[in-house]
């Protein structure tokens, strides 16, 4: 398990630290009906499941059932509600109100978009997270949501300072931020070590100035750790390479907050039909 407050963005850490509240009606999940499991965004940890989402018109996503043992009650001090967080970290979800007579449960846990993520997994119990950069994020989220055990792949940026950067202005290479990717994935199904070497194989690790003909700072090769568990699977996997005499020019940092990408950059090569320019797979393990 790894709780990954480092990389939350201040907007998330206000819902789910500070227990804010999003706007109605501007959530991810509002209306969302795929198939699959709404995960704490803080932790990983299922929370709910598709089927007991419902809409209430309330502005915010609804359920009528938490994954068993996964949500803890806390009556506020006005015993007006009765606030809902994540059981394992604790991390502010929204309210949860009794007696509105929406579904035959008679429950309606009212929940910030902003404290889930979402898989298209029914049966998910856990996941880890991990976050990589090797150039352009179009190509490494392409070959990453091939991989099996891996349940999402987000684009965006981080290792900067700027605060909300764009696309524009991570492009110039004076932000710091560097184009990478989070990748939630089943640590039944797949190991973080797996991940990473993975990871050294659907690019060059030796290139230092960028990945293929994308050069510059924003394109170099990274590994973001998010506890010295991951710092040590990466630095054992680059001294395995180098006695290959693979010398890894891959930068180990500990995570910064990372920012999602704007909406196009998502799924980029699945919705244009594309396919990567300067990433293919190439087995060194």
């Amino acid at each position: 398990m790894v709780i990954k407050t480092d990389s939350l963005t201040p907007g998330l850490l206000q819902i789910l630290h500070q227990k804010g509240t999003e706007p109605p009606f501007s959530g991810e999940y509002n209306h969302s009906e795929r198939p699959g499991t709404y995960l704490c965004r803080q932790c990983g940890l299922a929370l709910f499941r598709s089927q007991s989402k419902f809409q209430s018109a309330c502005g915010w996503p609804s359920f009528d059932q938490e994954v068993a043992g996964a949500v803890l009650y806390m009556p506020e001090g006005d015993g007006k509600r009765t606030e809902i967080l994540c059981a394992r970290c604790q991390g502010h979800l929204g309210h949860v109100f009794k007696g509105e007579q929406y579904t035959a449960l008679n429950l309606r846990h009212c929940v910030n978009s902003l404290s889930l993520d979402f898989v298209p997994e029914l049966e998910i119990q856990d996941t880890e997270e991990a976050i990589f950069a090797a150039g352009c994020f179009w190509g490494v989220e392409y070959f990453f949501q091939k991989l099996p055990g891996v349940l999402k792949v987000e684009a965006g940026y981080t290792g900067g300072d700027l605060l909300n950067p764009t696309y524009e202005q991570v492009c110039t290479g004076r932000t710091g931020h560097i184009e990478a990717v989070r990748v939630i994935f089943d640590p039944l199904k797949l190991t973080y070590e797996t991940l990473t070497q993975y990871f050294f194989e659907i690019h060059d690790p030796t290139q230092k100035n960028g990945q293929g003909p994308d050069i510059g700072e924003q394109y170099v090769s990274a590994l973001f750790f998010y506890d010295e568990l991951q710092k040590s699977v990466a630095t054992s996997l680059i001294g395995k390479l180098a006695h290959k005499g693979i010398m890894v020019a891959t930068v180990l940092k500990p995570v910064n907050v990372f920012w999602p990408a704007e909406a196009y950059h998502q799924q980029y090569y699945l919705k244009t039909g594309k396919t990567p320019y300067c990433h293919r797979y190439h087995k060194l393990f």
